[in-house]
């Protein structure tokens, strides 16, 4: 098969690169010896996929730890899809080019909720029917993991298993009690794998509603499952697998570099972050392992850049010293350091002014709200003084270009907040033209406010599509001199918004929306709204239900199984403090607030180094 890719294919679609395998530090392990065979699917384009540090990590650890394979594949762009069909071609691995069903088990990682319909397309592209009802023994088991499993319900019809929580906690576990039970019947080690912590067996549980639509309750039909799944978590990162010989694509990716995961978890507690609330606790690796890593990784693979990444890089408690003894070792040989976006504040500067010492380019900001009484509700624990000195600072510092990050349709949103936006933007302008030394370009972008399972506005409801197009014309109505705003599309945030918060209802809809045609809705060029309208309409969805109704604190919600360690008591007093303005320290730096973490899981905040003064 590889020849016929190779020879028929490769050469008809736009870069071949995407589908060929044998990058260097590609491990291709001896099919035969090794136990459970994997693929691992992301489904999104190459260049999307190989730029996921989970996805690194969980290949390095399987193939270099374990006595089982891991291989990668990722969704055909629609150009080699077209050919793949054409020619009779199943979708394959990178590493062996076998065809998906030769494996035991495909494993997808599920880092946006509308990349569902490229997990669909991939399945059916593999000979694999869509329908876990319809895998009998002779189909690999699906599961899936990553950070939208955490609602997994709208998806519960098509993955045999979720595994919910940290993956290199959990993965070798797994692959461990799959080879032990490997000669069971498949309904028995589905049994055995959902006895594992942290696995969710969706077939076995059973889900009523009430008249008026809501969840009534949701119940295992076996006394041997548990009514709840928690998560599974590394309480020391410092100890956890990372790899030092990364896959080094052909062709450029969408983070072309070097990765150090510095820390894992938030706790600055910004009311709307689901990443924030479900990867609590923060933990933190040192920085002797850190800089162990930078070196290897370099010397592995020739980068010339090390980005240090993590939910708020700039909240790890060595992230100076880390920072300047990187620049120290490798600015000589034309070594960087790239920061994400920076905490509002001074010190971010500074360090911004550490790594780009040469040249600046963007620095980008999230104040997320033009108000500070938004900003506040929202816990974003960041004031309007502490923004524009940063600004005054960046611009004296000989930066040009800045980046903002706003939202819109935030709770308790008023026109007030919407204008202050513009007003904040014409202020950090008019810094620019007081302390730069040239004149500056201020860019915002501005997303729409999706409600998030187990988040404090997990009860809120979410701006309908009209509500969001006029506040983004009362926004563009008043034209402000060289500031350039960006607004995400309002029908796309609508769909996650029905997605994110959805029950098992949701599956006939999205798999009628793939059969219309619809696959990489994250791409505007392919997002079609319509064939989704249509896909609701069919199925008898009410899309509204999932948005912009509000949900009481006694609803059953479609996640309550789900435990994640922050308590529901902690997260409906945050959704109290924010309708009143309240907002809630960092408990790194102030006292415990009682979110309930750190006493589920026995943990303690992982602080690697001294707290800065």
């Amino acid at each position: 098969m590889k020849d016929r890719i190779f020879r028929d294919i490769l050469p008809q679609v736009s870069k071949p690169a995407r589908y060929m395998g044998n990058e260097v530090n590609m491990i291709k392990k001896e099919w035969e010896p090794c136990r459970i065979k994997m693929a691992f699917a992301f489904p999104d384009v190459y260049e999307v996929g190989m730029s996921h540090v989970g996805s690194k990590i969980l290949y390095g650890l399987i193939n270099e730890k374990t006595d089982h394979l891991m291989e990668r594949v990722y969704a055909p762009w629609p150009d080699m899809e077209e050919e793949m069909r054409r020619q009779g071609i199943s979708l394959y691995t990178l590493e062996s080019f076998k065809p998906l069903r030769d494996f035991d088990l495909l494993g997808f990682t599920l880092q946006y909720e509308l990349a569902i319909t490229n997990v669909l397309n991939m399945l059916d592209m593999a000979g694999i029917p869509v329908w876990s009802r319809e895998r009998d023994e002779e189909y690999p088991l699906i599961i899936a993991g990553g950070p939208v499993v955490f609602n997994p319900e709208p998806y519960a019809d098509f993955f045999d298993l979720f595994l919910i929580g940290d993956g290199e906690e959990m993965l070798p576990e797994f692959l461990d009690c799959c080879w032990e039970n490997r000669h069971l019947p498949k309904g028995e080690l589905l049994l055995k794998l959902a006895e594992l912590e942290g696995v969710y067996l969706p077939s076995l549980y059973r889900v009523d509603y009430q008249e008026d639509g809501r969840l009534k309750q949701m119940t295992p039909k076996l006394n041997s499952l548990p009514l709840t799944v928690r998560k599974r978590v590394v309480r020391d990162l410092d100890q956890a697998y990372f790899p030092e010989r990364p896959v080094l694509p052909y062709m450029n990716i969408v983070h072309d570099r070097a990765v150090l995961e510095v820390m894992r978890g938030c706790q600055r507690g910004c009311r709307f972050c689901h990443a924030g609330m479900v990867y609590r606790p923060v933990r933190e690796r040192s920085l002797e392992t850190l800089q162990r890593q930078a070196d290897q990784q370099l010397a592995n693979t020739g980068y010339e850049e090390i980005s240090l990444t993590s939910l708020s890089t700039l909240d790890y408690s060595g992230v100076d010293p880390l920072v300047k003894e990187l620049v120290q070792a490798y600015q000589h040989q034309g070594t960087g350091v790239s920061l994400p976006s920076l905490r509002v504040d001074a010190f971010s500067i500074e360090l911004a002014n550490e790594v780009q010492k040469v040249r600046k380019t963007t620095l980008t900001l999230a104040p997320e709200a033009g108000t500070q009484r938004l900003r506040d509700a929202i816990n974003k624990n960041v004031s309007e003084e502490q923004l524009l000195q940063a600004v005054k600072a960046a611009f004296q510092s000989g930066w040009l270009s800045l980046k903002l990050y706003f939202m819109i349709g935030l709770p308790g949103e008023t026109e007030a907040d919407l204008l202050g936006i513009l007003d904040l933007l014409e202020k950090v302008r008019d810094l620019g033209d007081q302390y730069a030394r040239k004149k500056v370009e201020i860019r915002a972008s501005i997303a729409s406010f999706v409600p998030k399972a187990h988040t404090p506005f997990q009860w809120q409801a979410q701006n309908s599509i009209q509500e969001l197009e006029q506040k983004r014309r009362l926004l563009t109505l008043s034209k402000r001199r060289r500031i350039k705003l960006s607004f995400h599309d309002s029908k796309t945030s609508y769909l996650e918004g029905v997605l994110s918060r959805g029950d098992r209802r949701l599956s006939l809809p999205i798999y009628r929306a793939w059969q219309k045609g619809c696959k990489f809705d994250g791409w505007s060029e392919y997002f079609n709204f319509g064939k989704w309208l249509e896909a609701f309409q069919e199925a008898e969805i009410d899309t509204d239900f999932y948005t912009t109704r509000s949900r009481s604190y006694d609803e059953v919600l479609p996640w309550d199984f789900i435990d994640i360690g922050v308590s529901k008591a902690f997260l409906k007093a945050e959704n109290e403090k924010a309708s009143q303005g309240i907002i809630t320290e960092d408990c790194r730096w102030h006292e415990c607030e009682g979110c309930g973490i750190c006493p589920a899981f026995e943990v303690e905040l992982d602080l690697k180094e001294e707290v800065r003064g």
